[in-house]
Formats: C-alpha cells, structure tokens, sequence
C-alpha cells in the first residue's frame, strides 16, 4: 500500500475517495522505565525509553490505519498525519490518520 503525506501520487490518477482511516494507541511505559525517565530529567538528555515507546506507538497506529484501509479495499493513503497527546502521566495516545483512495 502506498503511503503518502500529500494528495496525489506523482504518475497515478485518483479513482476513488473511500474516506477517512485511522488507527491509534494509548501506551505507557512501565513503572521502572518511568522512574528512569524521572531520575534523567535531573541531569539532562534524551529519555530513550520515551522515545522508543512513542516510535513503537507511531509503528502500530500507521499499521492499524493501513488495516483499516486495506478492509476498503484501498490502493494507498493520502494526506496522512500523526497526532500525539498525553492521556496520564507517563501514558501518551498516537493518532495515524488519512484518506483512502482508489488509484489508476
């Protein structure tokens, strides 16, 4: 399936609109990580263990907006875009989301 950030593919022609899909996660990391993450925001530097969660919650909502578009039975995703957002402390939601379409 064809991914894209804009609206239109270079070289194929739009057939159809299938609509809007998406895909999210609510995730968070486990307490030992968190208090890590805690004691590193005293000295500086990056908090990998938060990075590697929001880059794992990117990965699963991407693949569940993908499902979503294949069961329609979509050739690509226009327009995707990714929105995060802190549910709790320590818990972050990613939304993937972008129009499925029919190509020629």
């Amino acid at each position: 399936m064809i991914l894209s950030t804009v609206e239109h593919v270079p070289g194929r022609e739009l057939v159809q609109s299938l609509g809007l899909v998406t895909g999210s996660i609510v995730t968070s990391k486990h307490l030992g990580k968190d208090f890590m993450a805690g004691m590193k925001t005293i000295v500086g530097g990056e908090l990998k263990g938060y990075t590697e969660m929001l880059e794992d919650a990117r990965r699963i909502s991407i693949e569940r907006m993908q499902e979503q578009a294949a069961a329609l039975g979509a050739d690509a995703i226009l327009g995707i875009r990714l929105t995060s957002s802190a549910v709790m402390q320590g818990a972050a939601e990613v939304t993937a989301y972008g129009t499925a379409v029919k190509l020629n």
